[in-house]
C-alpha cells in the first residue's frame, strides 16, 4: 500500500528542465518594465525648478535642497533595500516602494511651504526610490543569472533611461501647458499602475519555480536572512576595511555628481537661461535616454569581455572632456554641436554601472549586491551635493558655467582612481 507523505515533510520542489526560453528572461523583463514605470519621478525634478520658483518664489537653492534630500535618501536606502529583499523577498519590497513613491509624489500637489517639498519629494519619494534603486537590478541579476550577468545588468540599468525617454517629453508638455501639478499626478499614477504588475509577475528566486539560474546549477532557495539592517551595516564595515570599496565609492560619487546631480537636475534650467524653451531642453534629455539605453547595454556586453577598471577609466575621461565643452554649446536653439554632446553624453550616462557592479561582485562575492548598494549611496550623495550646490551657484553667480567646469575636472580624477583598483586574484 502506498503511503502518503505529509505536506509538512514533503521534499522541496525538485529542479526541472527549463523551457526553451529560460524563466530568468521573463523575470528580467518584468523588472525592466517595473523600473520603467517607476522612472517618472526621476524625470521630474529638473522640470519643477522654474515653475516652483515662479509660483512660490522659492530660490533655486531651496528647491535644490529638496532634490538633494531625495537623491541622498535614494542612495542611503539602497543597501538596506538589498538586505530587505534578502529577508522579505523582492516582490514585497518593490511593491511597497512603489506605493510610497506614489503617495509622496501625490502629496506635493497640496504643498504650500518649502518644508513640505522636502518632506514629500525629498523624504518619501527618496525612500521609495531608494528601494527601487540599482541594487534591485543587481539583486535580480545575481539571483537569476550566472551567465550573461553583465548584459542583463546593462539592460536593467538602461530601464531607468527608457523610463526617462517615455515620461520626460510628456511631463515637459504637461508642465508647459497645464502646470506642474498634473505632471506630478501623472508620476504618482504611473507608480501605482506598476505596483500590482510587479507583485503578480515577479518571482524572488529561481527555486520558487524549480529552476536553476540561467547558465548555472540548481540550488535550493536559501532561508530568509534575519536582521536586514544589521547585515547591511556589517557588510559596510567589512567592505570599508578594503581599498577597492573606497575607490569604487569615490568614482561612483563623481558619477552621480556629473549625471543625476548636475545634468538631470540642472540641464533644463541652464538651457532655459540661454533662451532655449523648456520643452526643447527636455526633449534633449529624452534623447540622452535613447542613447543611454544603447550605451548601457553595450557597456554590459563590454563588461563580460574586458577589464572593468579600464572601461571605467575610459568612460569617466570621455565624460569629463565633454562637460568642459558644454558651456559654449548652449544656445537659444538646438544646434548640431549640442546634439553631438547629447548623443555622446547619453552613450556614457550610466555606462559606468555594469563594470562597477562587476567589480563589486568580483571583490565581495555574495555580498556584492549589498556592497554595490553602499557604493550607490556614495553615487547619490555626490548627486545630492551637486543638486544643491549647482542651484546655489546659479543663485550666487547667475550662471552654471563654473559647475560644468568643476564637474569635468572631477571626472578626470575619477578616471585616475578607477585605474588604481587592483584585480582580485582567484
Amino acid at each position: 500500500m502506498t503511503q502518503t507523505v505529509p505536506a509538512s515533510t514533503a521534499p522541496a520542489r525538485a529542479p526541472r528542465q527549463p523551457a526553451r526560453i529560460h524563466r530568468a528572461w521573463f523575470v528580467a523583463a518584468v523588472a525592466f518594465v517595473t523600473i520603467i514605470g517607476a522612472a517618472g519621478f526621476a524625470s521630474l525634478p529638473g522640470l519643477l525648478i522654474e515653475p516652483l520658483h515662479a509660483e512660490f518664489d522659492w530660490s533655486r537653492g531651496t528647491i535644490g535642497l529638496a532634490v538633494s534630500v531625495n537623491l541622498a535618501l535614494y542612495g542611503l536606502t539602497a543597501p538596506f533595500a538589498a538586505a530587505l529583499m534578502d529577508r522579505f523577498g523582492i516582490r514585497r519590497v518593490v511593491a511597497v516602494a512603489l506605493l510610497v513613491i506614489a503617495c509622496g509624489a501625490l502629496a506635493t500637489v497640496w504643498m504650500t511651504a518649502p518644508w513640505q517639498l522636502v518632506l514629500c519629494w525629498g523624504v518619501l519619494v527618496g525612500l521609495g526610490s531608494g528601494s527601487m534603486a540599482l541594487a534591485f537590478a543587481a539583486t535580480v541579476t545575481n539571483r537569476w543569472f550566472t551567465a550573461r550577468r553583465g548584459l542583463v545588468t546593462g539592460v536593467l540599468t538602461a530601464a531607468g533611461a527608457s523610463g526617462q525617454l517615455v515620461f520626460l517629453p510628456l511631463l515637459a508638455w504637461l508642465v508647459d501647458h497645464h502646470g506642474w501639478r498634473p505632471a506630478t499626478v501623472t508620476v504618482s499614477l504611473a507608480a501605482l499602475a506598476v505596483a500590482p504588475f510587479a507583485w503578480l509577475l515577479m518571482r524572488d528566486h529561481p527555486a520558487d519555480v524549480g529552476l536553476a539560474p540561467y547558465g548555472g546549477t540548481y540550488e535550493p532557495k536559501p532561508a530568509p536572512t534575519p536582521g536586514a539592517t544589521r547585515r547591511a551595516l556589517k557588510v559596510l564595515l567589512d567592505a570599508a576595511r578594503t581599498g577597492p570599496f573606497w575607490l569604487l565609492a569615490g568614482t561612483f560619487a563623481i558619477c552621480g555628481a556629473s549625471t543625476n546631480g548636475l545634468v538631470r537636475t540642472h540641464f533644463v534650467p541652464a538651457a532655459h537661461d540661454h533662451g532655449m524653451p523648456v520643452t526643447a531642453a527636455a526633449g534633449l534629455l529624452a534623447v540622452v535616454g535613447v542613447f543611454d539605453v544603447i550605451g548601457t547595454v553595450a557597456s554590459g556586453w563590454f563588461t563580460d569581455r574586458f577589464d572593468s577598471r579600464r572601461l571605467l577609466a575610459v568612460y569617466y575621461a570621455l565624460r569629463g572632456i565633454s562637460l568642459l565643452f558644454l558651456p559654449i554649446l548652449l544656445a537659444p536653439s538646438v544646434r548640431p554641436p549640442l546634439v553631438f554632446f547629447i548623443v555622446f553624453y547619453g552613450l556614457d550616462w550610466v555606462a559606468t554601472v555594469p563594470p562597477t557592479i562587476a567589480l563589486c561582485r568580483e571583490h565581495y562575492g555574495d555580498d556584492g549586491a549589498i556592497v554595490f548598494g553602499w557604493v550607490l549611496a556614495s553615487h547619490q550623495l555626490g548627486a545630492a551635493a551637486v543638486a544643491f550646490l549647482g542651484g546655489l551657484a546659479r543663485d550666487l553667480t547667475g550662471s552654471y558655467d563654473g559647475v560644468w567646469y568643476a564637474s569635468g575636472a572631477l571626472c578626470a580624477i575619477a578616471a585616475l582612481l578607477a585605474m588604481t583598483i587592483h584585480r582580485r586574484r582567484h
